[in-house]
């Protein structure tokens, strides 16, 4: 997709290999970025910081980054004192959600995207999510984007008025890590 010349775009930019790559696609697209990192008090806080390097050499409108706790919900091992697994077999993520669930964490992560949209009066959201991803994790799935497309539409004051036709972007869907 080529956007109109100052077309606005959240990209949600962890500092992970992922979503990084997704920032530099959707400026590669010609999209002006603004980019929003959630400290939600995940573990490996590493991300944060690599989030203002990438974000900073690959360039944004502007950058939030935003605090939240899911620590107060726990449940995985991101956000709890649970072993992380190492080296599971692929067979045995596709079969079962993983301990490295966040309960409903791009749900959230989207939400708050979604509003940031709305008050940017832009239409576009980039994720970085992938086929890995979505083997184990609901809120990674194809079908999932899609709906919370529909939500979008349903649930904001542009939507509803028919200003604006939101898109979730997810250009690594379909793709591996490598």
């Amino acid at each position: 997709m080529i956007p109109v010349p100052g077309t606005k775009a959240v990209v949600l930019a962890s500092g992970g290999i992922d979503s990084s790559t997704t920032l530099a696609l959707a400026r590669k697209a010609g999209f002006v970025v603004y980019a929003l990192t959630l400290d939600y008090g995940q573990r490996h806080r590493c991300e944060l910081d690599a989030a203002q390097k990438v974000v900073s050499s690959l360039g944004a409108e502007r950058h939030v980054i935003m605090k939240i706790d899911l620590r107060v919900f726990g449940g995985s091992a991101l956000t709890s004192e649970i072993a992380v697994p190492k080296g599971r077999p692929a067979e045995q993520m596709a079969a079962e959600i993983p301990i490295t669930y966040v309960p409903a964490r791009n749900t959230i992560f989207l939400s708050l995207a979604l509003g940031w949209c709305e008050t940017l009066q832009a239409h576009d959201i980039f994720i970085g999510v992938n086929a890995v991803d979505y083997s184990g994790y609901p809120d990674c799935r194809p079908g999932f984007l899609r709906q919370f497309e529909r939500l979008a539409r349903l649930a904001t004051k542009a939507g509803v008025d028919g200003r604006a036709c939101y898109r979730i972007h997810a250009p690594l869907v379909r793709l591996s890590k490598a």
